[in-house]
């Protein structure tokens, strides 16, 4: 399983990390429509697995859907690389652009359930696999990290110094090993077959609290068992997810399992009007994620920028190092070598450490991990306005503000420390954001929370061709000049959008504070032997509630 991730984690960034610079050197675009090209893109892929969940959560599965996935992804790689070779010039761009999306619908599908089917292997009825699922993501994402570091380091230097074809077709190779691999240890998997459409449990609870909202939601009306159509009690609900614990918030969903007369004297049960509490349990999880998942898109916004205007940067800047040139896109290695370095620090001395001070079994929690990372975000975006801002002032004192294709005299390794800061920032949150959407998800729809994990980067990505384009509507009106207008980097006043998103950033983690100060973690009602036991939390030992 690991190995499909990393084949197709290495085809991705092999294409993703040097992206704008085809748009721009080989396609003639200019940086702006670029930047906004590859945002696109970036956001089509993170926002296509939410179709990819729901297909495999309810009706393909997961090991299908990886396979079927991987298979679209292979083909829109092989068009990829004959887009840049083969094809006449003037179909050249149409075909790489239906090629480049069709590496999003391979995606869509892919993504939402390699990492799930991972986590699937280990049993949370046993203690020793709930614990060791938490550092799995932690190294599961240090595999991608590799993957990603390996492409941007092997694959970009080929593509700018050998050539794009054979750039491109390395990633085909790398994909159709890993999809081979994978298929071979189909036997030893365990396999989770599909339960039906998550969204149409989610509306049934709606629609059956709004028919009977004028009823009391009193304790003693709760139906906590449903009957089937022989008067028996239906287990249907319990077979698929484990049984969730009542929770005192968003009482309104409540009235879904109030059995009214028109319910007690039914030959059958009509699930738009009676709910298991479970069912509504499982709702209210949905909705404790929302405002979570609202307050992490500035971060991705600030992520978005590493593949287009940190690198944009560094083509301007000296890149050789005696007779090597180093190409600007493979600076985003930093960022890998970053993660590759602290995800193992983190796990194995920061989190033992932690531990013995919170008695949290992950050291902090997953709320308190994110923030952290949301927080290097910032910095990120600190450090890369103040870097510009010398890289301008260079540019200045030589004379170069009008000279866009001459080298600023500045060495790229300026760069470096807003490169490390991204990955610092990755290592909290991007692991924290796996781990939290695939343990406070409904176990029914992990494929799905997976996919709302990755529609956070999707989303970002839009929003930062959006604020782009406003930045460019207020600068030009307000300012009587557009900010990262045309091809000269030189006059954009990049560092202006760069505090601008960090001055945003500083907003959103104000707002990020407010809703993990009142999130509360899913309670399963379980222990160590299958048993019932109340009340314990997916994220904090028995007897504890440790919320941010």
């Amino acid at each position: 399983m690991a190995v499909v991730e990393m084949g197709e984690r290495f085809a991705y960034y092999g294409v993703s990390g040097n992206l704008i610079t085809y748009l721009t050197n080989v396609m003639g675009e200019s940086t702006a429509v670029a930047a906004k090209n590859v945002n696109t893109w970036h956001g089509v892929a993170a926002v296509f697995p939410l179709l990819g969940a729901f297909l495999a959560d309810s009706y393909l599965g997961r090991f299908r859907t990886i396979v079927i996935s991987s298979i679209v992804y292979l083909v829109g790689l092989v068009i990829l690389t004959a887009s840049v070779s083969a094809i006449p010039l003037e179909h050249r761009r149409a075909v790489f652009f239906v090629a480049l999306y069709m590496l999003t619908i391979g995606e869509g599908g892919h993504k939402p359930c390699v990492q799930t089917f991972a986590a699937d292997q280990f049993d949370e009825e046993v203690v020793e696999e709930r614990e060791a699922k938490s550092s799995f993501f932690n190294w599961w994402y240090l595999g991608i990290v590799f993957a990603a570091t390996s492409a941007t380091l092997v694959v970009i230097y080929v593509q700018d110094y050998v050539g794009w074809a054979i750039g491109f077709g390395m990633l085909v190779v790398a994909v159709a090993v890993a999809l081979a691999v994978f298929f071979i240890g189909r036997r030893t998997y365990r396999q989770e077959a599909p339960i039906g459409s998550p969204f149409t449990r989610v509306a049934q609870v709606f629609v059956a609290a709004a028919r009977k909202w004028r009823l009391s939601a009193g304790a003693d009306d709760h139906l906590d068992v449903c009957y089937d159509d022989n008067g028996t009690i239906d287990t249907e609900d319990q077979a698929r997810v484990r049984t969730l614990a009542r929770t005192d918030h968003f009482r309104f969903l409540e009235k879904a399992t109030i059995m009214d007369e028109t319910d007690a004297t039914s030959e059958t049960r009509n699930y738009w009007r009676l709910c298991s509490v479970n069912q509504v349990e499982e709702v209210k999880l949905l909705l404790h994620l929302v405002p979570l998942w609202l307050s992490c898109l500035m971060f991705a916004v600030v992520i978005a920028q590493l593949s287009t205007f940190f690198t944009k940067q560094g083509s301007t800047m000296i890149t050789s190092v005696g007779s090597f040139h180093v190409p600007p896109a493979s600076l985003q290695v930093t960022t890998g070598l970053t993660i590759l370095i602290a995800v193992p620090v983190y796990d194995r001395l920061l989190v033992p450490i932690a531990r013995k001070n919170s008695g949290h079994p992950s050291g902090i929690t997953t709320l308190q991990r994110m923030g952290v990372g949301i927080l290097f975000s910032i910095l990120t975006m600190v450090v890369a306005a103040l870097v510009e801002r010398k890289r301008l002032s260079v540019a200045k004192v030589y004379g170069l503000l009008d000279r866009p294709k001459s080298t600023v005299p500045m060495k790229v390794w300026w760069l470096l420390p807003q490169y490390m800061l991204c990955g610092l920032s990755d290592v909290f949150t991007i692991v924290g954001m796996q781990e939290l959407f695939y343990d406070q998800m409904p176990e029914g729809m992990r494929s799905l929370g997976a996919a709302v994990y990755l529609s956070i980067v999707g989303v970002g990505s839009f929003l930062s061709s959006g604020v782009i384009s406003l930045v460019q509507v207020i600068s030009l009106r307000w300012g009587g000049h557009e900010w990262l207008a045309g091809e000269n980097l030189n006059r954009a006043h990049l560092d202006y959008f760069y505090w601008v998103l960090a001055g945003l950033s500083c907003l959103s983690l104000c707002f990020y504070v407010w809703v993990a100060k009142g999130f509360v973690y899913k309670k399963v009602d379980w222990n160590d032997d299958g048993k019932e036991l109340k009340g314990v939390t997916t994220q904090t030992e028995i007897g504890k509630n440790m919320h941010v």
